[in-house]
């Protein structure tokens, strides 16, 4: 398959590309820095990847190339671990809004019209909770995130205009060597690790192996389609993946870090660490997705010794 991913140089789509390089496929690349596509897939290890300057929120010539590719993979955003000033709140969303917004009119537009896109979303479409349990049927929440999550989904839908089979992933905390465990982890390092919080949020993740494989199996079968929960079939709360850490580490989590401490570092973000949503993949599971990670302890068993 030809297939073209926007955001491919962050933590998720940079284990996507290898795997799908391994696997024999042709890649278009759309990236902010060339400079630094090129040094993580330098030619002689990427034969077949090709490099696309672009700006994600501005028409361009890079939407021409969508043309003849099989697939296309979003997965581009503007971070949210940072402060949600009013300034980064119009990037977070906008970047998202527009962002899909161009993908989809190159989709559109395109001679030979991709036949999938998968688009990226995240759990935080359902607000937060500590009691409800939420699967793909469930109502969207009201809070910030969740408003960025259903804007960005809308923008996505538009493809189906043009005929194409839209696959939305809803994305848990995404486990790994890097992203959340990178902060994470250290403390434990440090014999001070512990709960954020009081420790009773709810913790949706996936192992990025499993996340990998969920893109990859969306791009080939047809018969995937709709919104999807990227997330384990087994959710935690942040206590017990802090014992869990602790006993794989051989390090005390008992010294939680107080609410106050993450409110005044990082303002409305805090939310992002103090309060969850107990996710399931109901319609994950229902396609008969294999987990390769689907209990805790074993994705971290398989993660800390590369940490």
């Amino acid at each position: 398959m030809k297939i073209a991913i926007a955001g491919a140089t962050g933590f998720v789509g940079s284990r996507l590309v290898k795997k799908l390089k391994n696997d024999g496929h042709q890649l278009l690349i759309f990236t902010r820095n060339a400079n630094r596509a090129k040094q993580l897939y330098p030619t002689s290890r990427f034969p077949n990847l090709e490099i696309i300057s672009y700006q994600p929120m501005e028409s361009g010539d890079w939407q021409k190339a969508v043309s003849g590719c099989d697939g296309v993979v979003n997965l581009a955003g503007e971070t949210i671990a940072k402060r949600w000033t009013s300034k980064n709140r119009k990037a977070i969303l906008e970047s998202r809004q527009l962002g899909t917004r161009k993908i989809v009119e190159a989709i559109a537009q395109a001679e030979t019209k991709s036949s999938v896109l998968v688009n990226a979303s995240a759990v935080g479409y359902y607000g937060t909770s500590e009691i409800d349990i939420f699967d793909e049927d469930s109502d969207p929440g009201d809070d910030f995130l969740s408003q960025v999550c259903q804007v960005w989904e809308k923008e996505a839908n538009e493809v189906k205009q043009a005929g194409v089979r839209l696959v939305i992933l809803r994305l848990g905390i995404v486990l790994g060597n890097g992203g959340a465990l990178a902060k994470i982890i250290p403390p434990f390092k440090l014999f001070v690790g512990g709960p954020l919080g009081e420790g009773h949020q709810w913790f949706s993740w996936i192992h990025l192996d499993d996340l990998v494989d969920l893109i990859i199996e969306s791009l080939e079968r047809n018969d995937v389609e709709g919104a999807f929960n990227a997330t384990s079939p087994h959710p935690v709360r942040m206590s017990k993946l802090c014992e869990i850490l602790g006993e794989i580490m051989n390090r005390p989590s008992w010294l939680p870090v107080p609410d106050f401490v993450l409110e005044f570092l990082l303002g409305d973000a805090s939310k992002l660490v103090l309060e969850g949503q107990q996710v399931l993949p109901k319609k994950t599971q229902s396609i008969g997705f294999e987990y390769q990670y689907p209990n805790l302890k074993k994705a971290l068993m398989d993660i800390l010794p590369r940490v």
